[in-house]
């Protein structure tokens, strides 16, 4: 039976049914669903809509139903009802009778599917999240393995300069890190919580939607019901990540097709990810190459497809809407796919460094080495530039290499060159004349490689709420050796936006906090890293971003009471007399066991100058 069903005399014409149903693709989010529901069903029991032993019954059904929706999609993706929610909906009373239809008190299917999507949007995010940052470390592997090796550098797809195939690597490493970072910003923006915003004007009984929201793992609640129903500005934006970084995986793909080709011969694609002619037997194709740069149309078609259907829609819901989610099921399946195709290509590919170098050192490649030469011999960049076109246009009558031509043959066109000139002229030398930040000099490489791999050791990042766990884990560490004072996890779920963590390898290795007084001071506490961790400089990466944050908060003093003064002394920090801090001493030096024996000192930084007068305006 449909939800709506009671304002009409008759059913659904069949055709009809067919084509508004959406359970054929929207089962995809059958534990979001769930999820979001038995959220719902604790609020409903805080304001007394449910009795303890309703909700209790409905939270066990509806995490059977959980159980259930992960062992047999199919069973739901083929049922008759219209859409996840009235299938679950149905499922529900089947388990607990009548109770369950007072579920859905003050929610609608608009609020609800708009909290749905969201979820999955997270979870199918974090995946890609963690894909990007893989291939991001295949890029520094395979750059510091080639870190030698020499390729020819294109424009127009006609030999430029010599490069090293090591530069080439981390430009695409610079591609895939600013995909990371545009999708970890777009879920920041989509990390707020719609549930409670009813069909468009927000529901009618007292739900504490910020609380809600946190318990759902959301930063925080949305704040207008009509825009909340039927905003879909993040599917749209995480559409646009997904093509962006497509494009820079097609353009990967197809640098490796021309790399792979017979004419080129740079490199070898593995026999694992290449497929051969049905006709031709000799043939070695780049077909999961191929495949990359053929889906990115696929994706860009689901942007343009939600674009264009978003485009005119008035507000509020619109059924419209329902067409938001097979693309983004198709697109995001897709992208993780073609990320984890690039990878395994790069870790598998054989280069071809001779033929790269034989390349590399044909076309006159180095011919702009001679126009920075005649630049150090006193001519204008345009003269020396004019000069070495005569140079590259007799080279060509007398079909010879630059670098194979005689000083006379040199003198004939320009008397300032002298023997010194064949020192430029080298592939060593072109490489390695490229010094500035960002060119492919080795030590350039070398250092954008050593920036890199910092970055992939670990993470730090504001916490979120389901760090807690890993955040509790590490202080209460630090609290049983007394180098910390406890604290318990609902008060780390309540102060979880004082947190900045750690993280490497999917694991929560640092953490530390920063908590304001009601004067505007700000002390640091709870920091502490992980004994097993294997990298060194996290705990001076947490205190850099509390730093970060107290500034931008336009906080005046930060203190901290430590028993490593030296570390914070490295930091910025010093030191000060704990009589100056009164905030903490009735906070937590008097309630402490140590009180009489403390063996911790205090430390300051302040973040203006002391006597910086802050002007604070205020409109009028």
């Amino acid at each position: 039976m449909a939800l709506w069903g009671g304002r009409f005399k008759d059913v659904p014409d069949l055709e009809f049914k067919k084509f508004n149903d959406s359970l054929i693709f929207d089962y995809k989010l059958a534990e979001q669903d769930l999820t979001s529901s038995i959220a719902w069903a604790g609020a409903l029991h805080e304001i007394g809509i449910l009795e303890h032993q309703e909700y209790h019954e409905i939270v066990k059904a509806l995490a059977e139903l959980i159980v259930e929706a992960n062992d047999n999609e199919d069973k739901i993706k083929f049922n008759s009802s219209e859409d996840i929610h009235s299938y679950i909906e149905q499922r529900l009373i089947e388990k607990v009778g009548d109770i369950g239809k007072k579920l859905h008190t003050g929610r609608s299917r608009n609020d609800q599917v708009a909290t749905d999507f969201k979820l999955w949007c997270k979870q199918a995010s974090q995946s890609i999240l963690a894909s990007l940052k893989d291939l991001k470390k295949d890029f520094v592997c395979l750059a510091k393995k080639e870190l030698g090796t020499v390729i020819p550098g294109y424009t127009h797809l006609q030999r430029a300069q010599p490069i090293l195939f090591s530069h080439w690597c981390m430009a695409y490493y610079e591609m895939i890190n600013r995909d990371e970072l545009r999708l970890e910003d777009a879920i920041k923006r989509l990390d707020y919580c719609p549930l409670g915003s009813g069909a468009l004007a927000g529901t009618a009984y007292p739900i504490d939607r910020e609380s809600l929201a946190h318990h759902l793992g959301f930063s925080g609640a949305t704040s207008n019901s009509l825009d909340s129903v039927s905003d879909r500005d993040y599917v749209v934006e995480l559409l646009s990540c997904a093509s962006l970084s497509m494009i820079h995986l097609s353009r990967f793909a197809e640098d490796l097709i021309f790399y792979n080709s017979g004419e080129a011969g740079f490199i070898e694609l593995d026999d694992s990810f290449s497929s051969g002619s049905s006709l031709m037997p000799q043939k070695k194709n780049p077909d999961a190459l191929e495949l990359i740069r053929g889906k990115t149309g696929r994706v860009f078609g689901s942007q343009i497809a939600l674009m264009t259907t978003l485009k005119s829609l008035p507000l509020a819901y619109n059924k419209d809407l329902q067409e938001d989610k097979e693309g983004l099921f198709d697109a995001f399946p897709t992208w993780l796919a073609s990320i984890k195709m690039a990878s395994n290509c790069i870790k598998t590919l054989k280069v071809n460094s001779f033929q790269m170098k034989k390349a590399a050192m044909g076309g006159y490649s180095n011919a702009t080495e001679v126009a920075d030469y005649l630049v150090k011999k006193g001519i204008p960049f345009r003269d020396g530039h004019h000069i070495v076109g005569q140079l590259v246009q007799y080279a060509l009558k007398q079909n010879k290499s630059l670098e194979d031509l005689n000083i006379n043959e040199f003198k004939s066109i320009c008397n300032l060159i002298e023997q010194d000139v064949y020192e430029c002229l080298t592939i060593e030398a072109c490489i390695n004349n490229r010094m500035a930040l960002g060119g492919t000099a080795t030590e350039q490489v070398k250092f954008a490689i050593k920036q890199a791999e910092k970055k992939t050791l670990f993470e730090v990042r504001d916490a979120r709420l389901d760090d807690v766990e890993g955040i509790y884990q590490l202080i209460e560490y630090w609290a049983l050796v007394g180098e910390n004072l406890p604290r318990s996890k609902k008060d780390m779920i309540h102060s979880i936006n004082e947190f900045v963590v750690s993280e490497q390898n999917n694991k929560i290795t640092g953490c530390a906090s920063l908590y304001i007084y009601d004067t505007g001071l700000a002390e640091i506490r709870s920091v502490g890293t992980s004994l097993d961790n294997t990298h060194k400089g996290q705990g001076s990466a947490l205190i850099k971003h509390i730093l970060i944050r107290a500034k931008k908060l336009a906080l005046k003093r930060v203190i901290v009471l430590t028993r490593v003064p030296v570390f914070f002394e490295k930091q910025g920090f010093t030191y000060c007399d704990k009589s100056s801090l009164p905030e903490k001493i009735i906070k937590d030096c008097d309630l402490c066991i140590r009180k009489n024996n403390c063996d911790e000192v205090a430390m300051e930084m302040y973040l203006h100058s002391k006597n910086e007068k802050v002007i604070y305006q205020t409109s009028s």
